[in-house]
């Protein structure tokens, strides 16, 4: 089966407190609403203590066109990629010129070329790696993505895949823009990058400390849910939509479609060990919780993730796999999920064993 080698995610250097987001919330939205404070209390309910982001906060205090925000998308992206890129490939013990195809997974700016194709120009990749630039999936992202490698891997045993996830919501931030979907995601969601490296069966590393095998995956979209998340393209760029009924979602479809899928693989909810789960937002792991009946422990790296970092679209699942990797895990059976655009759902089996057992 395909494995999963190495991880690596990126701290960038303005992190910021949720308080300091906050009072800039407040300035901003101030004298547009009138219940400014109340709405103000979903900051400080996001269960959020710092914001991983690629600019200081001073950056959104004034007005940026769509360009100027774009330029700085792929110029921040191609700078941190190369970082989390050299990382995951020094810990996978897998040299560069090995790499024989890139997924590429992003949501918030554009670029042609891709980002995949001047990565291989910055770094002197191998010139003829197969790329597939994705593009739109949002939060789905980096389970969907870790899916198109598994698919890859499986056709060729030979296969060394790079994944990357690269997503820098805040600089989709429109400053004029005072919708409340604007309000609330602005309490929410920050900037991540994250690189992962898997393999084909036949391709071995003495550097691993672990093993964890993709066994299978699924998508779902769910008909008449295109309004509950994503964007509308306007002339100042991305304006986010953003529903509040996520949860819900969550509480009436997740568990019937998570006992579907472990179904088709002989298993049952109390197999699963590990949690892999995005972090779409309190109420949304609350969510999840409440439909699985299982304990809040469960989710403690999602909810880490979340605390130290904020929501990072695609990015977040894979930080959370990280934690799982870096922290340690239960042997036996792991469910990656995540929710995106669409309205979807993105789920993989993975069959996880530390080094020491």
């Amino acid at each position: 089966m395909p494995r999963i080698l190495s991880v690596s995610t990126c701290e960038f250097p303005f992190k910021s407190g949720q308080n300091e987001l906050k009072r800039f919330s407040k300035e901003m939205f101030g004298p547009e609403y009138e219940d400014i404070n109340r709405l103000l209390d979903s900051y400080d309910n996001a269960e959020i203590t710092e914001r991983n982001l690629c600019v200081p906060v001073e950056f959104f205090k004034e007005k940026k066109s769509f360009s100027e925000r774009n330029n700085l998308y792929i110029k921040n992206v191609l700078k941190y990629s190369v970082e989390v890129i050299n990382d995951a490939l020094s810990k996978s013990g897998i040299g560069k010129d090995k790499i024989t195809d890139i997924v590429f997974v992003s949501s918030t700016g554009i670029s042609t070329p891709s980002i995949d194709a001047l990565l291989i120009n910055e770094m002197k990749l191998n010139p003829y790696i197969n790329r597939i630039p994705v593009w739109g999936l949002g939060c789905a992202g980096g389970v969907s993505g870790l899916s198109k490698v598994f698919v890859i891997a499986k056709a060729n045993p030979d296969a060394v895949i790079l994944l990357l996830a690269a997503e820098l919501c805040s600089l989709t931030f429109i400053k004029n823009d005072l919708s409340k979907s604007n309000l609330i995601a602005a309490g929410l969601f920050s900037d991540g990058i994250s690189a992962v490296i898997t393999a084909g069966r036949n391709i071995s590393s003495q550097s691993c400390r672990h093993e964890i095998e993709i066994i299978n995956s699924q998508s779902r979209l769910y008909y008449d849910s295109l309004n509950v998340m994503g964007w509308d393209i306007i002339d100042s760029g991305f304006k986010v939509i953003f529903s509040r009924d996520i949860p819900s979602i969550v509480n009436s479809k997740i568990k019937e479609d998570i006992d579907a899928f472990l179904h088709k693989n002989n298993l049952r909810l109390p197999y699963i060990k590990n949690f892999i789960v995005h972090p779409g937002g309190k109420k949304v792991i609350e969510a999840y919780e409440k439909a699985l009946g299982i304990n809040p422990v469960r989710f403690a790296n999602t909810r880490k993730v979340l605390r130290e970092n904020g929501n990072m679209s695609s990015a977040t699942v894979l930080y959370v796999l990280n934690e799982f990797i870096d922290g340690g895990f239960e042997n036996g059976y792991g469910l990656m999920m995540s929710l995106g655009p669409g309205f979807s759902s993105e789920m993989l089996l993975l069959k996880m064993k530390n080094e020491q057992s």
